[in-house]
């Protein structure tokens, strides 16, 4: 009570005469006009004719914070009895509006103190002024304000619907969750049982299931909050279109990608050629494949460049055939050759028994005959008995009086005499 006891004094003292400043007042006619363009009204002012409109915007904040203490004093001074529910509604309702409304007067009126005091006004008036503003600035209007936020909360179509929506949105997020896990956790064991199914591609479907569920779990919580979801959906399926245009290669390659992690036609550690390159794979994403050739130079190879080619897994199986061919001379004995050849092909502790190695008479060419000579070994075998093989074939030809034909020539010259 102290504090409005101020502030009548404050406003009867600086306040003499507002009505008439109210009515003659210009600026004052449009009590919505907007400060920048109050500012430049006043500007080509003189002295008293601002100080006429500082006034009406002051009797205007009067009026104003006179409407919002009547309000406040018959809400202390009313009983039960007097004044019903719905009559002291109402006059919280006025009140805050009539708050918001003083707001709006009182930076108007601050623009124009702002103005009077750039033209010269007595260092006392502009005092008045702003101490009457700041009085009014600080009148206690809260307790209508939260009179309405309290009154909010506890309507059934306020506070308390939206409480429980608010719960209702947090439960379907949490059952949803859970879902999800419980969804990821069938896909996993189901993905587990199948032996084609790498370890990138189970995480992947398991993740993607579990994103799926919920997202739908999220829309779901939306249109329990009342909100239209239509918009959201079309404006998820423009979004996706936009991206899906932008992203397209990206996209071939991660079809591409989940074809080759579902087929697998090879597997990290495996020697491939693949998209024009050859050497062992080293990474595999739903994007791209990383290969590292001979000469150890890493290679990232387009999951698309690979499945819409050729692919030779060389080291798919666990068994290889090595292809080689020998060749002797016509002049040579060629049962000799051959039973060197077998007997080189079947004493190395490398070459498998089974599958039988072949060694046959394969052609006879310009200047040799040829012997196709075609064991197996194990897979990481490879290279060690096709070098092994050829180092001893070469040895023991020599040893054997086998020779190793090579491509020559003969010039045969005739000397022609001229008569």
């Amino acid at each position: 009570m102290s504090l409005l006891l101020t502030l009548f004094c404050v406003g009867g003292l600086v306040a003499q005469g507002s009505e008439q400043a109210a009515s003659a007042s210009k600026t004052t006619r449009q009590t919505a006009v907007d400060p920048d363009v109050l500012q430049m009204m006043l500007l080509p002012l003189t002295l008293d004719e601002t100080r006429v409109e500082t006034d009406g915007w002051m009797a205007l904040v009067q009026e104003s914070s006179q409407m919002i203490i009547d309000n406040e004093l018959r809400l202390r001074e009313a009983t039960s009895a007097q004044l019903d529910e719905e009559d002291r509604s109402r006059y919280r309702r006025e009140t805050a509006a009539e708050s918001l409304r003083r707001r709006a007067l009182l930076e108007r009126f601050r623009v124009a103190i702002d103005a009077f005091e750039a033209k010269g006004g007595k260092e006392v008036d502009v005092a008045l002024y702003r101490k009457y503003a700041a009085a009014v600035a600080g009148q206690p209007d809260a307790s209508a304000i939260w009179g309405l936020i309290v009154r909010w909360v506890q309507s059934p179509s306020g506070g308390v619907m939206w409480a429980f929506k608010l719960l209702l949105f947090l439960g379907t997020l949490l059952a949803f969750r859970i879902i999800a896990r419980i969804v990821g956790k069938v896909v996993s064991r189901a993905l587990s049982g199948f032996a084609g199914a790498s370890d990138l591609l189970r995480d992947f479907f398991v993740n993607t299931s579990r994103r799926i569920v919920f997202f739908i779990g999220i829309v779901l919580a939306l249109s329990v909050l009342g909100m239209d979801i239509g918009p959201f959906l079309a404006a998820i399926g423009a979004a996706g279109f936009v991206i899906g245009f932008a992203l397209q290669g990206t996209l071939g390659n991660f079809a591409s990608g989940i074809m080759i992690l579902l087929y697998r036609p090879y597997d990290i550690g495996d020697y491939v050629q693949l998209a024009g390159v050859s050497g062992t794979v080293e990474a595999m994403t739903l994007v791209s494949t990383s290969v590292r050739s001979p000469d150890n130079q890493t290679i990232v190879v387009p999951n698309s460049s690979i499945w819409g080619g050729i692919i030779t897994n060389v080291t798919g199986k666990d068994t290889r055939r090595v292809d080689l061919m020998f060749s002797a001379g016509y002049s040579d004995d060629l049962v000799k050759a051959e039973e060197v050849l077998r007997r080189i092909v079947v004493e190395h502790p490398l070459v498998l028994p089974e599958p039988e190695p072949v060694i046959k008479l394969h052609e006879l060419a310009d200047s040799s005959v040829n012997f196709i000579v075609r064991p197996w070994s194990k897979t990481g075998d490879y290279w060690a008995v096709y070098w092994d093989i050829t180092r001893a074939v070469k040895e023991q030809f020599d040893a054997a009086g086998v020779s190793i034909p090579f491509p020559q020539q003969d010039v045969h010259v005739h000397q022609v005499s001229h008569a």
